[in-house]
């Protein structure tokens, strides 16, 4: 049997049984690393895995125990370099850990190492990034999405049993989607951001991939809850997901918004999520035509907001109180301040991430402010508005997770709206603040799709019952 395959209910049963030891888990998911040329990982933690592991008992009962888990290199671990992917951060090693670092260390969990990533989880593609592009799992000529792109792939590629990811506009949900995993990005303000490197933070938001649903249940409730050290963290009680699965999922009103099954999807991936849809009302779901109507402003809203946090939480790269500074002959002799400013910037910032610093800015001069960014705000007040109106009809929504399947690698790189068009499904969930999963539901030549499952704020209860029920129904 190969450990590195097996979820976290499998591992901890065999851990619990005695029949395996947490060194052996270690050791399988370290041969598939070092045998992978999928470039998933920025930094594996070989010693220290292995150190930690043979510290820990066999036969802990907590489910978390011992469990090896991947982190995206945005989320901060005491005395581990994050660089988010970029030139920047190259030598920034945090005297801190994020919240949810904290937490699932109390759960006495393994981390193997920090994955790849779009630099500042700018990107739907992980091309974006200081240490190379990570490659499909399914096939290396294609994209495994991103910005989570190298936490997809780990999972996807048996590199890890699960891991941690960012969610701004679908950098959790999308990957999942390009490598057949499973993806949920929670309620804002469900799980801490404290110790998360800010890209849009009002948008920014951890989550889980995992290879089953099982798994998401179990690591979100290990990193859900209050944080008084995060200012946008809500007191909303966590529920115990896993011991709450239910595969009943009869007179589940489930909504179907036409404005997403139009012009732009990929007529294949429609084809799976309507497949997916007649399981589901096979097992009792109700399906409901509805409407979201301001989903047409969801792409440019979320592009001016984004961009406008991004310029304002970028701008503290500097060179001056930490990460990258430029070395040029030229600095040395001039010192000029502004001038090391924008050679530091320049050297240190990838092409993508200038972009939408230079649109978001852009958007925030005076004059142009009340054009662009207040509009946006607006808008987004109104999206956010379509979807609690649904919500008055139905439980959950589905969607398409993307609105076509992997795309090869170098294919959009060039075309930044293309790119941007990536995330057309995924962003108004962002924008709107609401839980959501993704599940694989099918292939397009052989490669993943996955489907969209909303649910209303704080309910990642009913969403993982839905997605439960599917995995449950469709498991070969």
């Amino acid at each position: 049997m190969d450990l590195a395959t097996l979820g976290i209910v499998e591992t901890h049963n065999l851990l619990k049984k005695g029949e395996i030891k947490p060194i052996d888990v270690v050791e399988a998911l370290l041969s598939h690393i070092e045998q992978s040329e999928l470039n998933a990982y920025i930094r594996v933690f070989k010693e220290e895995a292995r150190n930690k592991a043979m510290q820990l008992k066999s036969n802990d009962t907590n489910l978390l125990a011992g469990i090896p888990i991947a982190v995206k290199d945005n989320i901060c671990i005491k005395g581990a370099p994050t660089t988010c992917g970029s030139k920047i951060l190259a030598n920034f090693v945090p005297p801190y850990n994020a919240t949810v670092i904290d937490r699932l260390e109390k759960q006495r969990v393994i981390f193997i190492g920090k994955t790849n990533m779009d630099e500042f989880a700018m990107g739907s593609s992980t091309e974006y990034s200081l240490f190379g592009a990570t490659f499909n799992p399914y096939n290396p000529d294609y994209v495994p999405g991103g910005s989570s792109g190298g936490s997809a792939t780990a999972v996807a590629n048996n590199e890890t049993v699960c891991a941690l990811g960012s969610d701004t506009g679908g950098s959790i949900r999308q990957p999942a989607s390009f490598c057949g995993v499973i993806g949920l990005k929670p309620t804002y303000g469900r799980v801490s951001r404290y110790g998360l490197v800010a890209f849009a933070s009002s948008l920014d938001q951890i989550g889980t991939l995992t290879k089953n649903v099982e798994d998401s249940a179990i690591l979100l409730e290990a990193i859900a809850g209050f944080d008084d050290k995060d200012s946008t963290s809500r007191k909303e009680p966590v529920p115990p997901y896993f011991n709450n699965l239910n595969p009943d999922i009869r007179g589940v009103q489930i909504g179907i918004p036409r404005e997403y099954f139009g012009e732009g999807l990929d007529s294949r991936v429609r084809s799976q999520i309507e497949e997916a849809l007649k399981v589901l009302e096979g097992l009792g779901a109700m399906i409901k035509s509805i409407s979201l109507p301001h989903t047409p402003y969801a792409i440019p809203t979320y592009y001016i907001i984004a961009t406008a946090e991004a310029s304002s939480n970028l701008a503290r790269y500097d060179g001056v109180r930490y990460g990258y500074r430029t070395n040029s002959e030229e600095q040395r002799i001039k010192r000029d301040l502004l001038e090391m400013y924008e050679e530091t910037r320049g050297e240190g910032f990838g092409k993508e991430v200038k972009r939408r610093i230079m649109l978001g800015t852009f958007g925030l001069q005076a004059g142009y402010y009340d054009e662009y960014y207040l509009k946006a705000t607006r808008a987004r007040i109104l999206i956010r508005s379509d979807f609690e109106n649904a919500f008055e009809e139905v439980t959950v929504i589905i969607t398409p997770t993307s609105p076509f399947p992997p795309f090869k690698r170098g294919e959009k790189i060039e075309d930044p709206l293309q790119m941007y068009l990536a995330d057309v499904f995924t962003v108004s969930i962002n924008l709107a603040g609401l839980p959501a999963i993704a599940i694989p539901c099918g292939f397009v030549d052989n490669l993943p799709i996955g489907m969209q499952i909303v649910g209303k704020h704080f309910d990642e209860q009913q969403i993982l019952n839905v997605a439960y029920a599917y995995e449950l129904a469709t498991k070969k």
